[in-house]
């Protein structure tokens, strides 16, 4: 399995579905199943149209390889992002803690 890696391309701050879709290499149905699910978080324009951070390339690649890696169902891989980046700022926390002394 492959996991998507995306240039950002100057004043691409945001991708509409398909070219997120395309760029992570995940259909688009399957994209807005993991944006239902709160696994992706897009920003809704007034037209009510999902546009993607380039940041949720990554979150997607994530919840490919948690998929693919453990055989998660979507809610714990949920569960287990979660998780994942709260001890990633407790880490932060406690470096920049012990940095501080």
């Amino acid at each position: 399995m492959t996991y998507a890696l995306v240039r950002r391309r100057p004043g691409a701050a945001h991708l509409d579905l398909p070219t997120f879709a395309h760029a992570t290499g995940l259909h688009p149905e399957l994209v807005r199943r993991f944006t239902v699910l709160g696994l992706l978080e897009p920003v809704e324009d007034a037209r009510g149209e999902w546009w993607y951070p380039v940041a949720q390339v990554s979150a997607a690649a994530r919840i490919q390889r948690l998929r693919a890696g453990f055989s998660l169902n979507y809610a714990a891989v949920g569960l287990v992002a979660d998780l994942l980046d709260r001890i990633a700022a407790l880490e932060a926390d406690l470096r920049s803690r012990r940095s501080g002394e």
